[in-house]
């Protein structure tokens, strides 16, 4: 669609959501947020499913989901059981389809660490009734993040410790070579369904460990090479 100079908006248009570059004067646009279902398979066998090498699936999140580095985030809407979920986020900064395997790191432009904030209670529900995961996922300030570590910076992130501790009591830990799908692996499925495009991000999965979190909390994320990521839950 079109529109002609003398176009206006009926209320003005939403601040594009932005997240720092890390050691640079400038920001990341985000686009679109992709996430990765069960990519480790010691979650997913806590999640009660089969950690068997499946096709990935993903879900997604809006793009102003996004939550800066170092924020209090409101204790959301609608549950009475929010659970974190540490994850390397891949940010893409060269778009494509059907991508091969062998390239797909040249479309990498930097890595974060994120928390895919999940409303587990509504999740539950939703896989109950054989529902999406929308409501569970997607909601406001589900997707806070570190800043991003240009590969240039930090190399590609093939492994690593990834680690969450609330209230400094250590929650998840694991490493990023436990990743069933890796990074090359999850970018070429995902370009197989959508022509990713420079500003996505994809939160590429959890180890095991998830768990509540209440009004207070104080969230710590490392993944090694990594921007740590700190939040807290305000009432």
């Amino acid at each position: 669609m079109t529109h002609s100079k003398t176009s206006s908006l009926v209320f003005p248009a939403p601040v594009m959501p932005l997240v720092p570059v890390t050691d640079e004067a400038s920001f990341f646009p985000v686009r679109r947020i992709f996430c990765v279902g069960r990519n480790y398979a010691e979650h997913a066998k806590e999640m009660g499913a089969d950690p068997e090498r499946d096709p990935p699936f993903f879900f997604t999140k809006p793009a102003d989901a996004i939550v800066a580095n170092g924020t209090d985030i409101p204790y959301p809407l609608a549950t009475a059981n929010l659970h974190h979920e540490v994850e390397l986020v891949i940010a893409i900064g060269q778009g494509g389809t059907h991508i091969p395997t062998h390239s797909a790191l040249d479309h990498v432009f930097g890595y974060a660490v994120g928390n895919d904030l999940t409303r587990r209670d509504l999740q539950a529900q939703a896989k109950k009734n054989g529902r999406p995961w929308d409501t569970a996922k997607g909601f406001d300030q589900s997707a806070p993040i570190s800043s991003i570590s240009p590969v240039t910076l930090c190399g590609h992130i093939n492994s690593g410790e990834i680690s969450l501790k609330v209230n400094g009591e250590l929650r998840q830990t694991g490493d990023v070579s436990d990743m069933i799908w890796s990074v090359s692996e999850i970018i070429s499925a995902l370009s197989a369904l959508f022509a990713l495009q420079p500003g996505d991000l994809i939160f590429s999965g959890t180890p095991a460990g998830v768990g509540p979190l209440e009004p207070g909390d104080q969230v710590h994320a490392v993944i090694e090479g990594l921007t740590p990521l700190h939040h807290a839950i305000s009432s």
